[in-house]
């Protein structure tokens, strides 16, 4: 079991460094042709040499060998091709399926698709796909009337550059998947399997990455790092304010309990003294209660004496006028 899972592994290597050299190796091979057969004046163009379509006036096609309306106007636009010289034109064509990073590039989303280019700035070709209508198109500079496509849009420009890339590996990974599954015999939902468990270990690997480079940007703060001169002095200052604090809380609390007591026998000495006063007065009220009671029992005595005196006068006047 152990050699034949070396053999599939080697394979597998192999047919990952095919995929990446399939690219320059079609455009490599399609730009020679057999000597049986007729040379083509059409330009093709793959991802090494497409930036020859930015000087001068170009004509480009995407097209893919499958595609009816492609096969279609092949003839036609072989036919055109030769009139390219007189015309002062360069027409050529590209295979999306050989080259899908081109297509992302121009943002490729219908077959067949045109583009002019002149020096850098392409418009699209909507018009019809007859060789009339071609020439007459290049010839009375119909292309002048057409929007270009946008500076954000353009092949040349840094998202479409993305989009590229993008579409390149997508070509990159359909090209493994039908390796491993028609050279290699490997199970259809086990090849997914593959892709699944890349995708991951690819995201982790990104995502250690990004936090990497976050650390080395914006590294955090030691929590135990070595304090300044002036952090220090500040320090003590606060430490110092906050002890004296306590200190000022502790003699204002006593000086406060002081004067409360102060405040405290000052009262008790008012009360004492007004104590004092209300028993004096109560004493010189007592003492002329009791010489009015001296005085009225001296003045009883004299009445009490004289009422004696008047009934022995009288009883001595009743017992002479008995006598009588």
């Amino acid at each position: 079991m152990a050699p034949g899972r070396w053999r599939q592994g080697r394979r597998l290597l192999r047919a990952v460094l095919l995929v990446a050299l399939m690219g320059p190796a079609a455009c490599f091979s399609s730009s020679f042709y057999s000597p049986g057969e007729p040379r083509s004046s059409v330009r093709v163009l793959c991802g090494s040499n497409w930036s020859l379509v930015l000087q001068g006036q170009w004509m480009l096609e995407f097209y893919a060998p499958w595609c009816p309306a492609c096969q279609q106007i092949e003839a036609t636009w072989e036919s055109f091709a030769k009139e390219s010289e007189r015309l002062g034109i360069t027409v050529g064509k590209v295979d999306v399926t050989q080259e899908p990073g081109l297509s992302g590039r121009f943002f490729v989303t219908t077959l067949p698709t045109i583009y002019h280019a002149n020096d850098g700035v392409f418009r699209r070709y909507r018009g019809s796909r007859t060789l009339e209508d071609l020439q007459g198109y290049i010839l009375e500079r119909k292309w002048e009337a057409v929007e270009p496509v946008a500076g954000w849009k353009s092949p040349s420009s840094i998202m479409m550059h993305g989009m590229a890339g993008l579409f390149h590996f997508s070509g990159w990974i359909r090209q493994i998947h039908n390796y491993l599954t028609g050279t290699l015999g490997v199970h259809v939902w086990i090849s997914y399997a593959i892709f699944i468990l890349a995708t991951l270990l690819i995201g982790l690997l990104l995502g250690l990455v990004l936090v990497l480079i976050s650390d080395c940007l914006c590294p955090a703060k030691s929590k135990h790092r070595a304090e300044t001169p002036e952090e220090a002095i500040t320090k003590e200052n606060v430490e110092s304010t906050a002890l004296e604090e306590p200190e000022e809380a502790m003699e204002l609390s006593v000086d406060d309990a002081e004067e409360a007591a102060d405040v405290k026998d000052l009262s008790d000495g008012e009360d004492a003294a007004n104590s004092s006063a209300d028993e004096s007065e109560e004493d010189l009220a007592l003492g002329k209660e009791s010489g009015g009671e001296e005085m009225e029992d001296l003045s009883e005595q004299p009445l009490a004496e004289s009422e004696t005196e008047s009934t022995v006068r009288q009883r001595k006047s009743q017992g002479a006028e008995k006598e009588l």
